[in-house]
């Protein structure tokens, strides 16, 4: 994984919003933008955030059993009991670890699977379907696949670089070789549709959106490397954003991409015509959403909590400055301060509403910010 880029300065199209970070470690005052809520003790508790946007935070929240190794976390995901899933990039050494570990909602273990993507175990999440949750998974690096397992692990269909686009290099499909040039394959994340396809973002590789079936049949793409407006550098996560109006009122969904180098959102039309771009995140990893709310984990240090509008009303646990001031931070667990992140990689919602974060970090590190 990359953690090169900078942030965007506004473009034509794009939704008012100035740039908060202009490299690693330099932060920029925004007008209209909530203050910064710093992490601070209540008790024998850290919390962070302010008002309706307070959390308590629990640092390494799961525990592994002695007998498996936390491996640099990537991506979590919860499902509709609340167990939540975590997936490591992995060691490529260690084919016979699992990738994937479940845990229940207090955090205890309860089972792990997914040694096939060991060395790139990337992007997870869940999907309801009829009275059965699914998990949608995807590796990079020397994996280069993704799949749909039952919770349990047990793999319903497995699929390779989609070679009816047209945008691969020949044996992309076959090769284990990392390709990191635009006609590789090494994909990232997913977002879901309403008639049972879903969206695949091939994050590191061609920085396509392929768009699939219900059955898991390649249909089409858009997307590709640019400089914005409907093209990428780095589209990392990807979401539907389905929430209503700031009046509660009904509105088109909306795919959100993160243009992680360009430290951009940008929105489309489920059909994948652009709409807009949201400037000023510090590499924006991936999002989800939950009621009003929008979250972006971004690696540079910070989870941003985003209204109906794309409006800031949180930055939660942001140490933006720490980047610069402790080499290789994210090495170093020791220098780690309680209520402060470092690399935040992935986060999502619980059906109450606390957020699972996942930092990428080799020492591994999932956090749970629990809502006051």
């Amino acid at each position: 994984m990359t953690a090169a880029g900078e942030g965007a300065g506004a473009e034509h199209g794009s939704l008012t919003r100035r740039a908060f970070v202009a490299g690693v470690g330099a932060a920029v005052a925004v007008a209209g933008r909530p203050a910064q809520a710093r992490a601070r003790r209540l008790g024998n508790e850290t919390i962070v955030g302010s008002g309706a946007h307070a959390f308590r935070v629990r640092h390494d929240f799961p525990q592994l059993p002695d007998r498996f190794t936390w491996q640099t976390t990537h991506n979590v995901a919860v499902d509709s009991a609340g167990n939540v899933y975590v997936i490591h990039e992995g060691q490529k050494a260690k084919k016979d670890h699992p990738a994937i570990f479940v845990f229940d909602p207090t955090g205890k273990f309860i089972r792990a699977f997914g040694s096939e993507f060991q060395g790139g175990g990337h992007g997870i999440e869940v999907r309801r379907e009829g009275n059965e949750d699914f998990l949608y998974v995807c590796g990079y690096q020397g994996v280069k696949a993704f799949a749909k397992l039952t919770p349990e692990g047990e793999t319903v269909w497995y699929r390779k670089a989609p070679m009816e686009s047209g945008d691969y290099e020949a044996g992309e499909d076959v090769s284990t070789k990392p390709n990191w040039s635009r006609r590789g394959f090494l994909p990232t994340n997913f977002a879901f549709l309403d008639d049972g396809g879903f969206l695949l973002a091939d994050g590191y590789g061609t920085f396509r959106i392929h768009r699939y079936d219900k059955d898991a049949k390649w249909v089409s793409a858009f997307g590709g490397a640019g400089k914005g407006e409907g093209t990428f550098n780095t589209p990392h996560g990807i979401w539907i954003d389905r929430r209503p109006a700031a009046d509660g009122s009904p509105r088109e969904p909306v795919i959100v991409v993160c243009d992680r180098a360009h430290g951009t959102l940008q929105t489309f039309a489920l059909d994948g015509t652009y709409k807009a771009t949201i400037p000023g995140f510090g590499l924006p990893a991936n999002v989800d959403t939950w009621k009003n709310l929008l979250v972006v984990p971004e690696l540079k240090a910070c989870v941003t909590l985003l209204d109906e509008d794309f409006k800031v009303v949180a930055q939660l646990g942001r140490a933006v400055e720490r980047l610069d001031e402790v080499k290789n931070l994210r090495g170093q667990p020791a220098e780690w301060l309680p209520g402060q992140f470092v690399h935040p990689h992935d986060a999502c919602f619980t059906p109450e509403g606390d957020i699972i974060v996942a930092e990428w970090v080799s020492t591994g590190r999932v956090t749970k910010l629990e809502r006051v």
